[in-house]
């Protein structure tokens, strides 16, 4: 039986789209990917007999990648030029609060070195990891921080956005786009883009290759104007469900005692991060002509995926949240593996 048809992933995956079906019934924002994490997340720190997929988020992220690349148009190049003050602030943002969360890690919570400098960086799980294990880091310590950091800021940046900015999230959700309104050739170029963009990504050897590579051929496709197709809502929330069950089986395997652990000790660095997120999107807004909602999510360290459907759910900037995130994984995985080699942590 191939990974992705397991048993603990199969429950996995169910337990997800209840929760995801219970999130949308009380009318709750992100409520197919919050309610997919949260259900599966508590069933791992239960210890229910769950367990993630290493095939089930590649095709996931070559969704994701087409539909972002359908969100960006002409008009993207021209309000790209603008973006350049809130991209240095981002450069700045990720060094600040990398100080402050490794200071908070090694002082507070009293991670070795190596542990704490790979676990404070606001970005790139699998590069940390690698990373972090080459310099005599705990990656298992690492490879938990970092995923307990994506789970928390997904589940609550939408509090978070209300409170700095009292806008309602849940009022920002993108239209409904039926099934039904996808046409035969609409169809044809959706699932070309995904095999195209796949195979165009392994073979360039992109990072994220599996969402870049799609997201790249998309993109030609609407601003070559060859085609406008637009991917239903329904396929947006089996990629929410997805993810979010991925995101909260990361825990299984752990003894519960350990998960809430790293989670406490997470929920400090959260802090941190947001915080100054937070701070950095207040200012910028006089700066740059981008909501200030929508420069919170591009500076919030969540994964390049999950903050990518959080701004496609919430229709919040898409093009420009899907750039932030793009330059914050390359300025993270540059800086780190610099410091590292100079022994500079």
């Amino acid at each position: 039986m191939s990974d992705g048809l397991k048993p603990s992933f199969l429950l996995a995956l169910a337990l997800g789209a209840l929760g995801g079906a219970l999130f949308t019934w009380i009318g709750m924002p992100l409520s197919w990917m919050l309610g997919a994490m949260a259900f599966s997340g508590l069933a791992s720190i239960l210890r229910f007999p769950v367990k993630g997929s290493v095939i089930a988020r590649p095709p996931m992220s070559a969704v994701i990648g087409t539909m972002l690349g359908s969100q960006f148009g002409p008009h993207t190049l021209n309000s790209a030029v603008e973006w350049w003050p809130a991209l240095i602030g981002l450069a700045v943002y990720l060094f600040v609060a990398a100080i402050l969360c490794n200071f908070y890690l090694r002082k507070v919570v009293n991670l070795d070195r190596p542990t704490a400098f790979f676990s404070a960086m606001p970005g790139g799980l699998i590069d940390m990891v690698l990373l972090g294990a080459e310099r005599g880091g705990d990656e298992r310590t690492i490879a938990l921080m970092h995923s307990s950091r994506i789970f928390l800021v997904v589940l609550s940046l939408p509090p978070l956005m209300t409170l700095l900015t009292g806008a309602d999230p849940g009022a920002r959700i993108a239209a409904w786009r039926p099934l039904a309104g996808m046409e035969l050739a609409d169809v044809v170029w959706f699932l070309g883009t995904l095999a195209v963009g796949i195979a165009f990504g392994k073979l360039a050897r992109l990072p994220a290759p599996f969402l870049i590579g799609p997201m790249l051929v998309s993109v030609g496709l609407h601003w070559s104007g060859t085609s406008g197709f637009v991917v239903p809502s329904t396929v947006i929330a089996v990629a929410q469900v997805v993810l979010g069950t991925t995101v909260g089986c990361r825990f299984a395997g752990t003894s519960t005692r350990r998960i809430l652990h790293i989670l406490l000790t997470s929920a400090g660095s959260t802090v941190i991060l947001l915080g100054v997120a937070g701070l950095f999107a207040l200012g910028l807004q006089f700066v740059i002509d981008v909501p200030v909602e929508g420069i919170l999510l591009a500076f919030a360290p969540g994964g390049l995926a999950e903050m990518s459907l959080v701004a496609l759910a919430l229709n919040l900037e898409v093009s420009f949240v899907v750039v932030s995130h793009i330059s914050r994984i390359g300025m993270v995985i540059l800086a780190a593996g610099l410091l590292s080699r100079a022994n500079r942590f």
